[in-house]
């Protein structure tokens, strides 16, 4: 699997993505994985929820809560973290707390070049999403980004006929028919098309 955990953000946006970001962050629902209108379920044991946790804490040090993070009232069991992500962070992108479980936002993207420095910056190369109304300018990104799976304003979708690996990425594309060419980098692009919203929440 893989999780868009970093969001890079153009800065003269950037105010009305978070306002935008925020309020949708509200309506997911948490509760019980087996219920339909669930979006977010508990964390797997109490190991992982004390993991989390340390990592929210360590994060509320590092950089400012836009939303969530406690644990929800409503629930008398279960591992529940309310919906989080953070912003305006002031340490370097090795910091644990921006590498796992949580959502962090980059405000100070300068453009798109500044953009595509800062995706690569990572050691992790298994996936990467873009978000745009310039098709020029999104494979322009899609050419210059270290990922094996890229998706054009879309994420998530995947075919089980493509390749399922990335740069740097523990994941192999071995079991695609190609698997001879696991020795090269192939990257996968998904284009989506259609400017209905999603509409996941």
């Amino acid at each position: 699997m893989f999780a868009g955990s970093r969001i890079l953000v153009e800065k003269k946006i950037y105010s009305k993505f978070l306002d935008a970001m925020t309020e949708k962050a509200k309506r997911i629902k948490l509760g019980a994985p087996l219920e339909r209108e669930t979006k977010m379920g508990p964390l797997v044991s109490k190991e992982q929820y004390d993991r989390v946790s340390s990592y929210l804490e360590l994060g509320k040090k590092e950089a400012k809560v836009a939303i969530g993070g406690g644990r929800p009232k409503q629930f008398g069991k279960g591992y529940y973290v309310d919906p989080l992500f953070f912003t305006t962070w002031t340490t370097q992108p090795a910091s644990p707390a921006k590498k796992f479980s949580v959502l962090s936002l980059r405000d100070s993207v300068r453009g798109e070049t500044d953009a595509i420095r800062i995706a690569n910056d990572t050691p992790y190369g298994l996936a990467a999403a873009v978000w745009t109304r310039d098709i020029y300018k999104a494979f322009r990104v899609v050419k210059s980004l270290r990922a094996g799976i890229v998706w054009v304003n879309h994420m998530q979708p995947t075919y089980v006929e493509a390749p399922w690996g990335g740069t740097s990425s523990p994941a192999s594309a071995a079991s695609w028919a190609l698997g001879l060419e696991e020795y090269l980098e192939t990257k996968q692009v998904f284009v989506n098309l259609d400017e209905t919203p999603i509409g996941w929440y």
